[in-house]
């Protein structure tokens, strides 16, 4: 992934962001915006930083001209790009204003511990970055013609929780904020990716960076919308898809095996296991069993993911359908539940276009009568969400005060101080104790002091696990 450094602090920024020419020409800039964050895996994700400024069209030459002459200016300022292209306009604007005044300001939303992205795959034009563009407030290019998404795209989703609602109701805070997760729309994948067919060697890159995938599934049937193998067959599409992210991880296996046979010898337990753990694997790569489909123990998966194995991730298959076909779906909906019975997934049906149009809507009443207008309770993106949600593990507690109502993401089994360093980092080192209640008790009681006075009102220490749902209070001292 290309990246930058700031010369005044060292801190290594991750372009992640780059809106397409179109959106660029109409807004009236000559140059396309790139998103740089910077990733600090020393602090909380809500302490990252991100900086926008507007990439060089300079030449390679012309770069590296620029980066000479600086070099020769003052070798003091410069920490080299690891990468040409990041010489250019943007680097000479960091160079140019201290670091602390170059317009950074906080990249807030994730949580200290969602390391990683949902992300979103599938053959190209299957319906990924309308999907996206429903999901998030970044804008995914969405056209008809494969490898419309070229660099990653990167959105930030708000959780639909209506338990927030409820809190606010009681409490009448000042504000309310709602727990948000990051997704990635990831360029199209063909047959052979992994031997670096179409954007193959970019796709496999992107996906491994990610907790979890959501699958794409093309099954409507529109003669105007092109099909990169020339008809709709879901089936055929999903095979596609397993079958080169099998041969990578078959690859990545091999090559696993070939270092542990160095140190086999020895006896050394570690090794034993994982190389036990790595036959397994490659032998059921080799029938076509993603990792996710073979049978181990929970200890032993613990051990695999330190292979960072594609297949092993866990999935969520998402059948696109027309607008008839969202309540009840359709043969091809049916041939996808079929075909995945063994896998342990999940099967979500969802109209993009549907979704799409929901989008362009401007108020809630209006969304609304669309949606009764069809039959739907609500949009399909709120339920793809709470989904993803649960595919990476998450869950949510709140803080609630008359400043503020707030919902936190952290990961399912975390301990309450791991649950605190999500709001501060001081909060997990200085760590007393927890006061917790739990969300049905507040809100059926109506009031702290009600939970108190019927004995609910719990005081939790270091080894408390935090339950979804959890209101929490909590005292430390650094």
């Amino acid at each position: 992934m290309p990246v930058e450094i700031c010369p005044h602090c060292g801190i290594v920024f991750k372009k992640y962001l780059k809106y397409h020419p179109e959106q660029d020409a109409q807004q009236g800039n000559d140059l396309p915006l790139v998103t740089l964050i910077a990733e600090d895996e020393t602090k909380p994700r809500s302490q990252w930083l991100f900086y926008e400024t507007r990439q060089s069209s300079l030449t390679f030459l012309g770069q590296s001209i620029i980066f000479l002459g600086l070099v020769m200016w003052s070798w003091q300022l410069i920490s080299p790009p690891i990468e040409s292209n990041a010489v250019g306009n943007s680097f000479l604007h960091l160079i140019n204003l201290p670091f602390h005044e170059a317009g950074h300001v906080i990249f807030r939303p994730f949580g200290a511990f969602i390391s990683s992205l949902g992300g979103i795959v599938g053959l190209p034009n299957v319906g990924k970055s309308t999907l996206f563009n429903c999901l998030s407030n970044a804008k995914a290019q969405a056209a008809n013609f494969p490898f419309c998404t070229i660099e990653p795209n990167i959105g930030t989703i708000t959780i639909p929780d209506p338990r927030l609602e409820k809190l606010e109701s009681i409490v009448l805070p000042q504000r309310v904020v709602p727990t948000t997760m990051e997704i990635v729309d990831i360029a199209g994948l063909v047959k052979g990716a992994s031997k670096g067919e179409g954007l193959g060697n970019q796709f496999l890159a992107n996906i491994r960076e990610t907790d979890a995938i959501i699958h794409v599934l093309r099954c409507f049937d529109d003669g105007n919308i092109i099909h990169v193998d020339g008809s709709v067959n879901p089936i055929r599409d999903k095979e596609i898809i397993d079958i080169e992210l099998q041969l990578k991880d078959l690859e990545t296996i091999e090559k696993k095996l070939s270092a542990l046979s160095r140190v086999l010898k020895s006896g050394d337990k570690d090794a034993l296991k994982e190389n036990e753990l790595s036959l397994k694997i490659k032998e059921g790569l080799e029938k076509g069993i993603s990792v996710r489909g073979l049978p181990f123990s929970s200890e032993e998966f613990e051990i695999i993911k330190k292979f960072q194995l594609i297949t092993s991730k866990p999935v969520l298959y998402l059948c696109n359908v027309d607008e008839g076909s969202v309540k009840t779906g359709n043969k091809y909906v049916e041939e996808v539940k079929v075909a995945i019975a063994n896998e342990n997934a999940e099967v979500l049906v969802i109209g993009a276009k549907i979704e799409a149009d929901i989008t362009e809507l401007d108020t809630y009443d209006e969304r609304q009568l669309f949606l009764d207008e069809l039959g739907l309770e609500e949009p399909g993106v709120n339920r793809l969400i709470r989904s993803a949600y649960s595919l990476l593990n998450l869950q949510t507690y709140f803080t609630a005060g008359v400043k503020e109502v707030r919902a936190w993401t952290i990961k399912k089994g975390m301990t309450a101080p791991q649950a605190a360093s999500v709001i501060h980092t001081d909060f997990e080192k200085g760590f007393i104790r927890a006061e917790v209640m739990k969300y049905i008790d507040f809100t059926t009681l109506g009031s702290e002091n009600a939970v108190k006075e019927a004995g609910k009102f719990k005081v939790e220490g270091k080894e408390y696990i935090v339950d979804d749902g959890d209101i929490m209070h909590f005292r430390f001292n650094v």
